[in-house]
């Protein structure tokens, strides 16, 4: 590159997207002590009358956060978790029964019909409602919809493309299970959550963009908590790079889709700390001698692994830091697709379904 060049690229402003990413860390500090004494009370609520069902309501980005709530849930308080199909109450005028049910929604704007109808819905029908969203002004976090208010605290999130939004909910729905039972060690792990963060943040993800600058499409894999970063990374690829991409669970991935993998073929396999992380190393060596093109995320140690993972002060928290050093990389990878991240193509901010 030139000299010319290289001045012109260090000239270009920083993305909304880029810099509300690298605000996450500061982010998520203001939503735990801003949720603190909120979730203190309501994980009392909670161990003295557990719910007997728990429904999660979200779409996108926040649907995400959800399902890794969802799966801390079930895999440390041995409670199921269902995701509400979300056109039941809106369209099909479902009469669900709420009696001793749970449902926690998660938003960034907190504005669509089909997430504040069914939480008002909740409400009136004897369950008790929990909202995770930021617009702490929005529909979905007035009294008539949210029993408990859990605000993101995240600041204004311009960016079409979550990002600190959706880190500050990992983190919320982290520390309600961790309120929920009154496990000392998650609620110390998450105090230092924005320090691991923040280090996620700085790490070196280049091999990513220099790996799909011209892909087409790609498979990202996770399991367990990583799942929930798999399927936010897959939705960034799409609504930023342009690149089609399908999100799997490592052992999902070996029925019907390994069909399409082949030499070459490119996938993002997410494995941090825990006990899915044997199993998606296993399978990173099986694809790459297959011929498949191979990004293992891990943390410093693990063989073969290309993008380094910061680690948390707990396991069930290190997928999150997955999900920091992702967002600056795929920005970056938007870039030099010729793509701009702040104005992904037919999409907008705010999306009121129904």
């Amino acid at each position: 590159m030139s000299p010319d060049a290289t001045t012109c690229a260090n000239t270009v402003p920083p993305s909304r997207m880029r810099l509300e990413a690298l605000e996450a860390p500061a982010a998520v500090a203001r939503a735990l002590a801003a949720a603190g004494p909120t979730l203190a009370a309501l994980g009392a609520s909670l161990r003295a009358a557990p719910p007997q069902s728990i429904l999660t309501v979200a779409r996108g980005s926040s649907d995400h956060a959800a399902h890794h709530m969802a799966y801390l849930v079930m895999a440390r308080l041995g409670r199921l978790v269902t995701s509400l199909p979300m056109s039941l109450i809106t369209l099909y005028q479902s009469r669900l029964h709420c009696e001793g049910l749970l449902a926690l929604a998660f938003s960034q704007s907190g504005q669509s019909p089909d997430l504040v109808a069914p939480m008002r819905y909740v409400r009136a029908h004897g369950g008790r409602s929990v909202a995770l969203v930021n617009d702490a002004a929005s529909p979905l976090a007035q009294a008539d919809a949210a029993q408990w208010l859990l605000p993101l605290s995240a600041g204004p999130e311009t960016s079409v493309a979550a990002t600190k939004s959706y880190l500050a909910q990992l983190a919320l729905g982290a520390a309600l299970v961790a309120h929920w039972q009154d496990d000392a060690a998650l609620l110390a792990a998450l105090a230092q959550l924005p320090a691991a963060l923040a280090e996620a943040a700085a790490l070196d993800w280049q091999p990513m963009v220099e790996a799909l600058a011209s892909a087409r499409q790609l498979y990202v894999i996770g399991r367990g908590t990583g799942l929930a970063i798999a399927m936010e990374a897959a939705l960034k690829f799409k609504e930023v790079a342009g690149i089609h991409a399908e999100a799997f669970s490592g052992a999902e991935v070996q029925h019907g889709p390994m069909a399409l993998i082949d030499e070459g073929w490119p996938l993002l396999v997410i494995a941090p700390r825990g006990p899915a992380q044997a199993g998606l190393i296993e399978l990173a060596q099986q694809m790459r001698q297959r011929g498949a093109r191979v990004l293992l995320a891990a943390p410093a140690g693990v063989a073969g692994a290309e993008l380094p993972l910061a680690t948390t002060g707990h396991v069930d928290l290190d997928a999150i830091t997955a999900a920091q050093s992702f967002y600056p990389t795929v920005e970056a990878l938007a870039r030099a697709r010729g793509l701009d991240p702040d104005q992904p193509r037919h999409l907008a901010k705010v999306t009121r379904t129904r």
